[in-house]
């Protein structure tokens, strides 16, 4: 059984989702997914404290084989691509410390792998990760959903992909 830890950075929210494929079969289960939510009041290093934190205990609790990180997307602004850096940051100390190896894929592969477009929108990302997963709801928030598709990217990438890139 493969269980991959699938997590869209940012430091307002970070998705997180749990999915798991059993020995044998090729379908995918959500075994859980979720949002770590910082409050925006809070002091930068208490923020990514709360990431780290939240992402170790879901680490603990479900005890993933492998983990996999949404990439950069590269049309950010300054500012938010500085607060997202320190987001992953966080979530790959995580997961470092928990010795996990870490994939990571960019947005566009995600939404090729999942809808078949890379331009694909997120309702369309959405649409597919319940569709593939069998969900009877959409994951909401769409920060859950984001973190759903990065875990199945990384199941269907196998372990063609299994180091972080900088």
């Amino acid at each position: 059984m493969e269980t991959v830890l699938g997590i869209d950075p940012g430091l307002r929210y970070t998705g997180w989702a749990v999915v798991s494929t059993a020995a044998g079969k090729n379908t995918p289960q959500a075994l859980a997914y979720g949002v770590i939510k910082t409050n925006a009041d809070d002091m930068l290093n208490t923020r990514l404290a709360t990431i780290y934190d939240d992402l170790c205990a879901v680490i603990e609790r479900y005890q993933p084989t492998s983990c996999a990180l949404e990439g950069v997307f590269f049309g950010l602004n300054a500012k938010t691509a500085l607060s997202l850096g320190q987001a992953r940051g966080a979530a790959i100390l995580a997961t470092s410390k928990q010795g996990l190896v870490l994939g990571e894929y960019p947005p566009a592969t995600i939404k090729l792998c999942i809808v078949g477009s890379g331009q694909a929108e997120k309702e369309q990302v959405t649409y597919m990760v319940r569709q593939l997963l069998g969900l009877d709801h959409d994951p909401k928030p769409d920060h859950c959903a984001d973190a759903l598709a990065v875990a199945l990217t990384h199941l269907a990438h196998g372990s063609q992909h299994d180091s972080v890139s900088l």
